[in-house]
């Protein structure tokens, strides 16, 4: 017997692949917390905090200011985040040059949620949180939900609860952690740590915390605007089932890494000043042909949140987009067709996205030639081809009323001949690419998080 005998372990860990299937079926008696009683849980906690937001003039902004020489609008601490000017140039598409504002967050938030068995079922710790961006709101977020700033305390405010489950070795068994990219055309290469950690201690319960099986969250997915986007790219690191698939990981991954390697992108932060074709008055910075998004500023109140009062800038995208995948079975087994989607604020060129991603105003000038492929398929769909749908913000505290129709589409007519840049995957393969950091977008995690917690099945 040597002195090293005993210390392996397996690479993979089932732990929570076998417990997720038990959870995701428990959406009734055994939960501590029913689907039911969560509604009015949800519905009470909207009405135990004073909630407002009012939007302000550029100059009424407390902390904020246009720095002089670029006019990048930038807080007086230097932290949380600062909006700048952004230079791309792809050489492809209709727009293949182009000049925006983007917020520029290098430090990295986590996005945290805390799991413990309760009763023999897997439960997970969510927040009703309110973000002044959200359409209603009000929603359901992880149990961390933070920047860097907020958890060290830049603002001076109170403590992010629970956030030692998540900064402090020992506390809990990790069961996944990864960088994840958040919005690519509107950060400029963005991160935020995905986390998901067991406990077995006693966790006490906050007020505006509750217990939720996977099953149920699975049902409040199938409601507009209730969980939050932060909560669903977390939900997308669970891990999926394996399968047979119409190209093997190996291919896949070839076939993604070309996607990445044949694009030749040039991007370059430029001075806020800079940004052509963009225009700036008293209230907004605008597109000075109303498409895309505006910069706007807001006032904040909130009585629950680690500072109960602030002002801070916002992106507001002009209209609601789409975003969708298309779906079929080969042999049985279902696939979705991805795209190898270039963002100008990646940090690596390309991601996996959805079939479709995009916000069908800013096209609308355009011939049907340059409009988004797949489009005009999914936005005519019969109703019977949809098999999920649902109107999901976006991150609530950076964008204003940001929402997008998510959709999974049939098109079982569609082959394995498909255009540039598009391939068929496995869900399982998905999940298996989200392990790892700056593959598969936000968007398609939203859609990943339906298929993990039971909200779509095909």
């Amino acid at each position: 017997m040597t002195a090293t005998a005993g210390l392996l372990r397996p690479r993979r860990d089932t732990w929570l692949s076998d417990r997720l299937v038990p959870s995701a079926a428990e959406r009734g008696a055994g939960t501590q917390l029913s689907t039911a009683e969560f509604a009015d849980w949800f519905a009470e906690r909207g009405k135990a905090h004073h909630f407002s937001v009012e939007r302000i003039r550029l100059a009424d902004l407390q902390g904020w200011s246009f720095a002089r020489g670029s006019g990048n609008l930038t807080h007086r601490s230097g932290r949380f985040f600062s909006v700048e000017g952004l230079h791309a140039v792809t050489g492809q598409g209709p727009a293949d040059e182009w000049h925006q504002p983007i917020i520029k967050q290098p430090e990295v938030g986590i996005l945290g949620i805390l799991a413990k068995e309760l009763d023999g079922v897997l439960h997970f710790l969510m927040q009703a949180k309110m973000e002044p961006g959200n359409t209603n709101l009000l929603q359901l977020s992880p149990t961390v939900q933070a920047t860097r700033s907020n958890y060290t305390k830049v603002h001076q405010g109170s403590d992010v609860k629970y956030i030692e489950y998540f900064t402090s070795p020992g506390r809990g068994r990790v069961l996944a952690d990864v960088l994840q990219s958040e919005h690519g055309s509107w950060f400029y290469r963005k991160s935020n740590r995905n986390m998901l950690v067991l406990t077995d201690e006693d966790v006490p319960l906050d007020d505006d915390f509750c217990w939720l099986t996977l099953g149920q969250l699975g049902e409040l997915l199938l409601l507009d605007n209730v969980v939050n986007m932060d909560a669903r790219t977390v939900l997308a690191c669970l891990p999926g089932p394996d399968s047979r698939a119409l190209h093997s990981d190996t291919e896949l991954r070839s076939w993604f890494t070309n996607e990445r390697s044949r694009h030749e992108v040039r991007v370059e932060l430029v001075p806020l000043d800079e940004v052509r074709g963009w225009t700036r008055d008293a209230w907004a910075i605008s597109h000075e042909e109303g498409r895309f998004f505006r910069v706007v500023a807001l006032a904040v109140q909130a009585g629950n949140r680690e500072v109960s009062g602030w002002t801070q800038p916002l992106f507001e995208p002009v209209a609601t987009g789409v975003t969708a995948f298309l779906t079929r079975r080969f042999d049985g087994v279902p696939h979705v067709l991805a795209q190898a989607r270039l963002e100008g604020g990646f940090l690596d060129t390309v991601e996996l996205g959805p079939t479709v991603q995009c916000t069908p105003a800013n096209y609308g000038h355009l011939p049907a030639a340059d409009r988004p492929l797949f489009l005009d398929r999914v936005l005519a769909a019969d109703p019977e081809h949809i098999r999920y749908e649902a109107r999901h913000s976006e991150e609530g505290g950076r964008f204003l009323n940001a929402k997008s129709r998510y959709l999974f589409v049939d098109a079982d007519d569609l082959g394995t001949d498909v255009p540039p840049g598009y391939a068929w995957v496995t869900p399982g393969q998905l999940n298996s690419l989200v392990q790892h950091g700056h593959y598969v977008n936000v968007q398609a995690r939203t859609l990943l998080s339906c298929l993990n917690t039971g909200a779509v099945r095909f």
